[in-house]
């Protein structure tokens, strides 16, 4: 039951993260999201079904320790978009910003709720998971390997454009990702514990 609601909350912080990508995109010019009726929080029109479900279920079945997984990525036209210099990684950072926002706001329920005293050991389990989740897809999305938010706020810094070397890091991509995942996570779950720490004030 707890990988069930685990992956009920990892489905939906995805969700937020995709859904904010699609509204920078929106508000920079472009509208194919909302054509193609991507700016909705309904699961149904984001869900992918080995990002938001195998992959998850994989990871929990591994006993990896951790849980991770993405929707399908809201489509955007960087060419509509009215800043061409810094547009896609306005776009790029939107959604990693918007789970960092859901990780700060229930981590400061979280010490208010211990501090005041009426947080129960239920809620703060259920409050704390959501604050590392969201932690976990955003630093996991700023990394900079593609399809990565992080490779797109990479490329846009340093201008590289459609180049062949864009293109066959794009093309691989997913390979590396999941060599990021099974091989390197160890090194970055440590960033992940301290900055849930310091957003809550509760070790884990």
């Amino acid at each position: 039951m707890d990988t069930i609601f685990h992956i009920i909350i990892l489905v939906f912080s995805v969700v937020i993260h995709e859904v904010a990508h699609g509204y920078a995109a929106y508000m920079l010019g472009d509208h194919t999201a909302k054509y193609q009726g991507r700016l909705t929080l309904n699961p149904l029109k984001h869900l992918d079904p080995f990002g938001s479900v195998i992959l998850p279920l994989l990871l929990h079945l591994s006993n990896a320790g951790f849980m991770i997984g993405w929707a399908k990525p809201v489509p955007f036209n960087p060419y509509n978009l009215k800043n061409q210099r810094w547009g896609e990684a306005i776009v790029a950072v939107a959604g990693p910003l918007s789970n960092i926002a859901i990780a700060l706001i229930f981590g400061i329920f979280i010490r208010i709720g211990l501090t005041a005293g009426f947080m129960s050991a239920e809620v703060l389990n259920i409050t704390a998971y959501i604050v590392l989740i969201n932690l976990v897809l955003a630093v996991f999305n700023l990394v900079p390997i593609p399809p990565l938010d992080g490779s797109k706020i990479i490329f846009t810094i340093f201008n590289v454009q459609w180049n062949q070397t864009r293109l066959f890091l794009e093309r691989f991509g997913f390979f590396l990702v999941l060599g990021f995942v099974f091989l390197l996570w160890p090194v970055v779950s440590p960033v992940i514990l301290h900055l849930f720490a310091l957003i809550t004030g509760v070790s884990i």
